[in-house]
């Protein structure tokens, strides 16, 4: 990787030039940024739960020029979070960004490893399927909210028929129901289902 242009945009916000201590600190950064290390163990995500964050995410949005650029929430009454690719979204991404399929797709490969972790860490040792835990990583990439969601906790009760039905109320964006929202929520149930 080319650690020239992180440098030279740290440099400029910076305002000065760079101590030995602050190229050891974003040589490490960069480093662990890039690192895609193994998902938690037990479940990873499985196909099915991978082509439903897929299909619901989408690619977007692509320019006549094949490459992909980043875009406001539609949802979102002030545009945020910035996203792109695969419903990346960061602190890193921002208007007039563009990046081509590869990026989307390593960015969508790194992103995939943080919430499969997340949400196994969630779940601790709760009794799992592999169509729940992909329904519950599609949920956790959409809303970010495993943690704090009720569903997490009627699925580690193995409360499952009553988790299962909780899918259905995250499906507000500002305030405001989103037809799209309903309709993956109601993929996800099903899946979760099984």
């Amino acid at each position: 990787m080319n650690r020239k242009p992180i440098f030279d945009a740290v440099r400029q916000l910076l305002g000065r030039g760079f101590r030995p201590s602050d190229v050891a600190l974003l040589d490490a950064a960069i480093d662990s940024a890039n690192h895609v290390g193994p998902a938690a163990a037990g479940f990873t995500l499985g196909e099915a739960g991978r082509s439903l964050i897929r299909k619901w995410e989408g690619c977007a949005r692509r320019r006549p020029d094949g490459r992909f650029e980043a875009y406001p929430d539609p949802g979102s009454a002030t545009g945020e979070p910035w996203t792109i690719g695969w419903g990346s979204t960061g602190s890193d991404i921002r208007k007039g960004l563009v990046w081509t399929q590869e990026q989307c797709d390593a960015r969508f490969d790194r992103d995939i490893v943080r919430f499969v972790d997340e949400v196994h860490a969630a779940l601790g040792d709760a009794a799992t399927t592999q169509g729940q835990f992909d329904a519950l990583v599609s949920f956790h990439y959409n809303t970010g909210a495993i943690r704090k969601a009720t569903l997490t906790r009627l699925h580690r009760e193995k409360r499952f028929a009553e988790a299962a039905l909780e899918f259905a109320k995250w499906i507000y964006n500002d305030g405001k129901p989103l037809p799209g929202l309903k309709k993956r929520r109601a993929e996800e149930a099903a899946l979760y289902r099984g």
